[in-house]
């Protein structure tokens, strides 16, 4: 047990030495206390960073952690990530809670996603209050404070694509079409609700005849699907904002035999969406670059905290995925990245 002990201390002490001489440590936060902050402003000085997705356990936010992780392998001097998040994405309270603990346990900067717009940007004023840098990742607040960049998709541009793929695949005639929302008063729906309808109003041929909020669950977006497709039965296409009402609208749409027979677009691309895709359940995907959102939103507070530099907001881009696209290098590099060639 001796010689067990020793050599696994020798195992750890390497792994820890081969973390620093790429510049970064990445740490699962519990929540727990910690260290300060970085022991100084200027180049190459060590950062301390809490990275907060709206939630963990989606692919989307996965990729947003590898960006991060990335970000700070690559960066020159100590850059030292924890990375942690509530489980809903309506757990506003809790990511509240999370993002003030990392305040008190002295993080140099919070690299983070607002679940809620108007309630996280009290969680964003104590941060700056307190010196501590904030950069905002997919979703910013309300108000969003000038010196506080937000690296996102445009979601608005994005998502007034859909009405335009929907009507290429129902063709000149048109028909009934479902909205499935995710949550209220997240910045990100509202801007994807404008985008959509504004788009809408090119397309004449195309009737808004439901609109039910999946609140980001797969059951209650398979629950509200099957309730749309009741109350609809002549329903022709669906656009669910965001992953898990992607999902279940794809699972209810195949219970009820209409798989093929409804346009279905949708957004992101988890495995289980892509797989909707090559299957021709889901016809279209608009396709974030989560991974360009940890990456930009890290560098950019290690920039700030480092030199005082000021940062713009960035569109971090998207892309639109379907069966006859899905093998293009451009669209591989977005769906699955890599550190080694980074799609930023």
């Amino acid at each position: 047990m001796r010689r067990r002990s020793y050599v696994l201390a020798v195992l750890l002490v390497a792994a820890s030495l081969a973390l620093a001489a790429c510049g970064a440590q990445v740490r699962e936060s519990g929540g727990g206390g910690g260290q300060g902050g970085g022991e100084g402003k200027g180049e190459n000085a060590p950062v301390r960073l809490a990275v907060v997705p709206k939630a963990i356990g989606f692919d989307f936010w996965e990729q947003v952690r590898l960006g991060a992780e990335c970000a700070a392998q690559k960066a020159e001097g100590e850059v030292d990530i924890q990375w942690d998040g509530v489980t809903a994405e309506t757990d506003v309270n809790g990511q509240v809670n999370l993002l003030q603990n990392f305040i008190e346990q002295g993080v140099d900067g919070l690299v983070y996603a607002a679940t809620d717009a108007k309630v996280l940007y009290q969680v964003t004023k104590s941060a700056k209050q307190q010196d501590v840098t904030v950069v905002n990742i997919d979703s910013g607040t309300d108000p969003q404070p000038s010196d506080v960049p937000v690296f996102a998709t445009d979601n608005v541009a994005a998502a007034e694509k859909v009405p335009d793929l929907i009507s290429d695949e129902l063709g000149e005639e048109g028909g009934e079409v479902a909205f499935i929302p995710f949550q209220q008063g997240t910045l990100t729906n509202e801007q994807r609700e404008e985008g959509f309808k504004k788009g809408l109003e090119q397309h004449p041929e195309l009737e808004l005849v439901a609109e039910q909020s999946s609140q980001s669950d797969y059951n209650k977006a398979l629950q509200v699907t099957e309730d749309i497709l009741t109350a609809n039965p002549n329903l022709d296409a669906i656009f669910a904002a965001n992953e898990p009402g992607v999902l279940g609208a794809a699972e209810a749409v195949r219970q009820a035999g209409k798989a093929g027979d409804i346009v279905i677009i949708g957004w992101d691309a988890s495995p289980e969406e892509i797989q909707g895709v090559e299957e021709g359940v889901i016809s279209a995907l608009v396709v974030q670059n989560p991974f360009r959102m940890g990456y930009d939103g890290t560098n950019a507070a290690v920039d700030i905290i480092r030199t005082g530099a000021k940062v713009e907001s960035q569109d971090t881009g998207s892309t639109i995925v379907t069966k006859d696209n899905l093998e293009d290098e451009e669209v591989q590099s977005v769906l699955n990245p890599s550190c080694d060639n980074p799609p930023v």
